[in-house]
């Protein structure tokens, strides 16, 4: 038996708290219907696909679907491959073939400016209009504003590129969250004292300005650790080619490597600089740590 789901349809960078709205009303018609609460996203994003202009992502695919389920309750997240095929399709294939026939959509929800089929022909209403035909319901969510503008992505995504954290977390709702498997690298930091957990970014994923963060990493439990995150390239031991994410755990004293870790970053501290000697450079971690609890303490996080 095909399973009965209520759709929130969207790509959901970032999941910000605009998207929150369609999530929160998908759970509230699933629990309502007792269907399953699911979330269509895509490995890449759409309007990457048609223009072929590169989109830096705010998070990963994989990083949506963890924020979907951790903060909205979604049930599931559909990850779709959106390629050529898929962008040809009428907006009324769209529907019928993908949401109602493949995926058993009995109710979807969508914001007002939603857009989908070959030249984005379907709209929000002819979603609706085409639901309501089948006996499917739908619901049309308003844009949700802050600060007298509408919150979208792409403000998010200019925020974060200018390192104001405090401000992107406001619109998102939540930190923004850099996840992956802990990598080896070149143990530098064990060498001076503190040792880091290293994220190469998620190709495609947005690398905010280069700095130490005041940050919460999360283990694969659940358990978090207030942790010193510094985005880079290494200036003081030879730079590296691209810029890596490393997080000290503060408190933390084990082996992370292979497993996957999700980073929340909070505060923007300071940015990467040289620094004349591998002990000036201890020196200053150790204070940037003990700035980090000093944040978290005094947020109560």
């Amino acid at each position: 038996m095909q399973t009965k789901r209520v759709i929130a349809l969207g790509f959901f960078d970032g999941v910000h708290i605009g998207h929150g709205a369609l999530l929160r009303r998908t759970r509230q018609v699933a629990d309502s219907l007792g269907c399953t609460a699911a979330a269509l996203t895509f490995d890449a994003p759409p309007a990457q696909v048609i223009s072929g202009t590169p989109v830096a992502l705010i998070s990963s695919a994989q990083d949506r679907a963890r924020l979907m389920r951790r903060l909205y309750g979604m049930d599931e997240v559909l990850v779709r491959h959106f390629d050529r095929t898929l962008m040809q399709l009428t907006w009324q294939d769209y529907i019928e073939t993908l949401l109602l026939a493949e995926l058993g959509a009995v109710h979807v929800v969508c914001g007002a400016d939603h857009r989908f089929g070959f030249h984005g022909a379907g709209t929000a209403e002819r979603l609706r209009t085409f639901c309501a035909a089948r006996g499917v319901g739908c619901d049309i969510v308003e844009k949700v504003e802050l600060d007298g503008a509408p919150v979208s992505s792409t403000r998010i995504r200019a925020l974060l590129q200018a390192g104001e954290l405090d401000a992107a977390r406001r619109l998102l709702g939540h930190a923004q969250l850099l996840s992956g498997t802990v990598a080896h690298g070149a143990h530098r930091g064990n060498a001076i004292g503190f040792p880091t957990a290293n994220l190469p970014f998620p190709a495609g994923v947005l690398v905010p300005p280069r700095g130490v963060y005041c940050a919460q990493a999360q283990l694969e439990d659940g358990t978090l650790y207030p942790a010193v995150v510094n985005i880079g390239v290494h200036p003081t031991a030879g730079s590296l080619p691209a810029p890596i994410l490393e997080a000290h755990l503060c408190g933390f004293d084990g082996d992370l490597y292979g497993k996957l870790l999700a980073v929340w970053l909070y505060h923007f501290l300071r940015p990467e600089r040289p620094f004349s000697s591998m002990e000036t450079l201890a020196a200053q971690i150790a204070y940037d740590r003990a700035k980090t609890v000093e944040y978290f303490e005094a947020a109560n996080l």
